[in-house]
């Protein structure tokens, strides 16, 4: 079982992006290296969203508890989905 992450974009948050963006580039490196973290990115040009696939549901909620978008108002609401993938 994988745990999918999904993020929905603040208003006004793309202009603050590049400002946080190194810290969370850091974080999704750390949870990568570690295992937790299989595949992340930004949904649609320009973002709208951003997903993530977590090899836990307890690493997805540490990792958004945590991740400098969310806690700087970036992140407008988030949820985690169970997944049951069938290839990967």
């Amino acid at each position: 079982m994988k745990y999918v992450s999904f993020y929905d974009v603040a208003p006004g948050a793309l202009s603050k992006v590049m400002e946080h963006f190194p810290a969370h580039r850091a974080r999704l490196d750390e949870f990568h290296a570690r295992g937790e973290l299989i595949a992340a990115g930004p949904l649609g040009t320009p973002p709208t969203g951003a997903m993530a696939i977590f090899s836990s549901r307890e690493s997805a909620e540490a990792f958004i508890h945590g991740d400098p978008f969310v806690v700087n108002g970036l992140v407008a609401a988030w949820r985690i989905v169970e997944w049951n993938a069938v290839f990967l």
